[in-house]
């Protein structure tokens, strides 16, 4: 299995595509690092429509509750449901604790990649 190339964005998600209509979207390390232990998740419905730049989750950590946008525009495929019961799952591993998958993308925020983010990050310090 080939790795998906990761682009971020300057809220704080990262973003995997597999193939240019299909995605799936997470929060990066810098943001669960910020966020704390978490403890509640709240994901889209399968079937939903999110937005670009809008909200579409959020997270509740023992400091505060946080939402999470989508980078894109398109239709929610599927959730990852394991996160609702196990939301350290997130801290413990969040390049790999994909929120939702999104087909059908039409709209795109700018990406980042890895270098560009990580001085993003500094720069915000």
């Amino acid at each position: 299995m080939t790795e998906t190339k990761k682009l971020y964005s300057k809220s704080h998600e990262w973003i995997a595509f597999s193939n240019e209509t299909t995605a799936k979207i997470g929060i990066t390390d810098y943001a669960q690092n910020e966020l704390g232990d978490l403890v509640f998740v709240n994901l889209p419905e399968t079937g939903s429509t999110v937005t670009a730049g809008k909200q579409f989750a959020d997270v509740e950590s023992v400091k505060a509750v946080a939402d999470v946008y989508s980078p894109v525009t398109g239709i929610v495929k599927a959730v990852n449901e394991e996160l609702l019961e196990h939301p350290e799952k997130i801290n413990q591993d969040p390049e790999n604790a994909w929120f939702a998958e999104i087909e059908q993308i039409t709209g795109r925020e700018e990406f980042m990649d890895k270098a560009a983010y990580d001085a993003f990050i500094a720069s915000e310090k």
